[in-house]
């Protein structure tokens, strides 16, 4: 075979392989169109309902898109309930629960992933286990331990038991194991105490990770529903989930107001996402699940 049979047949190869390679790259984009559809399809059809009527969002066949746009309905919203103040509920919470769990957790897995002391391993599989029992079996528990402290009806007593958790403090445990045991022989040449060797070296090395825990924690604060709802009867202490949980009759419900609710509930998370939506990425790839 000449030297330019050869060049053709390897060129009609190349063209081969490139097209399976199309074909293939193609079938997964329309896989990931389709999956993406699937996902902010729930969100599109929740702002349609929320500028929809409740006979609208009730008939049948559904109807997916309004006769008209009835923005009422977000007025409505601050009228029916004191969604402002809950609001601010939300955030006091939410504030006060991702700041103490990103010193808390970090403490726990630095000490975890760094520190020698007696009975390590057992609290380790004590703090995995607690990962393994569902919430809701101790709350009988939490509430009688913020009852017989008083909080009930504060903002406290909705966060004092989500103070420290299971999973931030495996997720910093890891990172912390994969940063080279140098850095800290050299903090310790330097005079650096224990405290000062996590906070002054090893803190910084895990801005990852702590977004990481911060955009779970932020995420579970806002959406958590079932021990604001048992700690919290008056609508000045509830927080915003439990105030649009409200709007739900025992015999009738305003969905067109529950949605219009959501949405505006939704909104600050949609914000704070896209505002540091390349640190979320890096933190959630990048959360110490190696080494």
């Amino acid at each position: 075979m000449s030297e330019v049979e050869t060049a053709e047949a390897v060129a009609r190869m190349s063209a081969r392989r490139s097209h399976v390679s199309q074909r293939r790259y193609l079938g997964v984009h329309i896989l990931l169109v389709l999956g993406g559809l699937c996902m902010v399809f729930p969100f599109v059809y929740q702002i349609l309902m929320s500028l929809s009527t409740n006979l609208e969002i009730q008939s049948v066949p559904p109807t997916f898109i309004p006769s008209s746009l009835h923005w009422s309905n977000y007025s409505d919203v601050l009228t029916k309930l004191p969604f402002l103040h809950q609001f601010w509920v939300s955030v006091e919470i939410t504030v006060l629960r991702t700041v103490v769990q990103l010193v808390l957790c970090s403490m726990a897995g630095y000490a975890f992933a760094r520190m020698q002391f007696r009975g390590r391993t057992v609290l380790f599989g004590l703090l995995l286990a607690i990962l393994m029992v569902p919430g809701q079996s101790y709350l009988i528990g939490q509430y009688k331990v913020i009852q017989g402290l008083g909080l009930l009806e504060t903002p406290w007593g909705i966060v004092l038991p989500g103070f420290f958790s299971a999973f931030g403090a495996f997720l910093m445990r890891q990172a912390f194991m994969s940063l080279p045991v140098e850095l800290e022989e050299a903090a310790r040449l330097d005079g650096c105490n224990p405290w000062q060797t996590f906070w002054r070296v090893m803190f910084p090395l895990v801005n990852p990770s702590l977004f990481a825990v911060m955009i779970t924690t932020v995420l579970w604060s806002w959406n958590d529903l079932l021990w604001p709802l048992i700690v919290t009867t008056r609508e000045e202490s509830m927080p915003l989930s439990v105030g649009i949980a409200t709007l739900a009759g025992q015999h009738a419900s305003d969905y067109a107001l529950m949605m219009a609710a959501s949405t505006m509930a939704m909104a600050p998370i949609f914000i704070l996402f896209f505002t540091m939506q390349k640190r979320v990425i890096e933190g959630l790839a990048t959360s110490g699940l190696k080494g």
